[in-house]
């Protein structure tokens, strides 16, 4: 019997194996997204919370064996800080109202959402990460979590600053450009898992930054200028440019130019019933 019997749709993912560091254990959970709200698929790998994405050119397809699947996209799964995942879901549980604090939950209490019994499984990771971002009282042996502004914005800026660190390192062109166009293009990418209010408006408010500009480059992003078409979109130039200068050389005519495909997605597109609408 082949591997393939039974299976609809083999897809290629690569994504860290739970039974070489670990205690075998990874399944796809079903949260909701920080920032729109949709229920969207994640990889919990040995107690490692995974975003999920998908890469395809216009042509592409996997040899997997005898087998080939028509599917040719590169689905990756890449480490997500659980507190993003979490923010909505704190900020909502503290009932806060106008000025005040809000109430301090215990964490069972805080993860039992209606229609997504799968905030349980996090239990533990979720104990341990959001004591960075939240006043914690022990009454015996229970403990009572209650988010705290300051603690979260302290914590986003830490985030944006180390994030601007990384771009830097990882791109020599944001060394030519302005440290606030540097910092603003870090805010926007931290800026697709937070929601506008209250955290992103909190957050550019202390940076003085514009958030309709913040948003923008975010948006831009989204409909279009993501990493990877800016890698496809150098190496059409580069290929243009190499046709223009034999056609210049030899006087011919340019032919006509293939275009390619630059679509990234987000792999819940393909795995959830329920997604984000499409901007």
């Amino acid at each position: 019997m082949s591997w393939c019997e039974g299976v609809k749709e083999p897809r290629v993912l690569v994504a860290p194996d739970p039974g070489s560091s670990g205690n075998g254990l990874a399944r796809t959970i079903l949260l909701r997204h920080p920032k729109s709200g949709n229920a969207t698929q994640y990889l919990f790998v040995n107690g490692v919370l995974q975003e999920l994405q998908w890469f395809k050119n216009l042509y592409g397809s996997w040899f997997l064996g005898d087998y080939i699947t028509e599917d040719g996209r590169l689905y990756l799964s890449t480490p997500i800080d659980p507190v993003f995942i979490m923010l909505p879901v704190f900020d909502e549980a503290r009932m806060k109202r106008g000025d005040e604090p809000g109430k301090f939950r215990q964490l069972d209490e805080i993860l039992f959402i209606d229609r997504f019994p799968d905030y349980q499984q996090l239990f533990s990771t979720v104990e341990n990460c959001m004591q960075v971002v939240c006043d914690v009282k022990e009454v015996g042996s229970s403990k009572f979590f209650r988010l705290d502004d300051s603690k979260v914005l302290r914590w986003l800026c830490y985030k944006v600053y180390q994030l601007k660190e990384t771009l830097l390192k990882l791109d020599k062109n944001y060394a030519v450009q302005g440290e606030k166009e540097t910092l603003m293009d870090a805010v926007s990418i931290l800026g697709e898992y937070l929601k506008d209010e209250p955290w992103l408006k909190l957050l550019c408010n202390h940076l003085k930054l514009n958030i309709l500009e913040v948003n923008g480059k975010a948006h831009t992003s989204v409909d279009g200028t993501n990493s990877s078409h800016l890698c496809n979109d150098i190496q059409e130039r580069s290929d243009e440019k190499k046709a223009s200068n034999a056609i210049a050389k030899k006087g011919g005519r340019q032919a006509k130019k293939i275009k390619m495909e630059t679509e990234s997605h987000n792999i819940k597109d393909m795995f959830t019933r329920a997604t984000r609408k499409k901007s």
